[in-house]
């Protein structure tokens, strides 16, 4: 079974990055991602249910997303920056405070028991 919340390019190649058991219902983790931080998180029974984005934090210049809170704002997912509590939209990385700052995002899906990258 594969989810992915971000639509795949034909010949879309794919990195494993970490295994389901490593994920955490409503959470983040942080990955290591060609040369990147990337924050993967893992929330049930929403659209796409598993969300990539960049770890590092434009406001306060901190690799701190991934400790960010997850919740619904304004009918969006989305996670809060733990510091300066800027939201990000989970589907796009877009700032909902500040539409000129936006996270990078990774295609993302799980394979069965693993959790894979789309590799740029």
């Amino acid at each position: 079974m594969s989810q992915s919340n971000h639509a795949v390019k034909p010949q879309q190649q794919w990195q494993v990055v970490c295994g389901r058991a490593d994920l955490v219902a409503q959470s983040g983790v942080v990955v290591w991602h060609e040369g990147a931080q990337v924050a993967l998180f893992y929330v049930p029974g929403s659209e796409g249910e598993l969300h990539a984005l960049d770890n590092h934090d434009p406001q306060s210049g901190a690799n701190v997303i991934g400790r960010g809170i997850v919740g619904n704002l304004k009918g969006e997912l989305v996670v809060a920056s733990p510091l300066y509590k800027q939201h990000y939209c989970l589907r796009d990385g877009r700032c909902l405070e500040d539409p000129t700052q936006v996270l990078r995002t990774w295609a993302v899906r799980l394979n069965g028991d693993q959790v894979e990258l789309g590799v740029a």
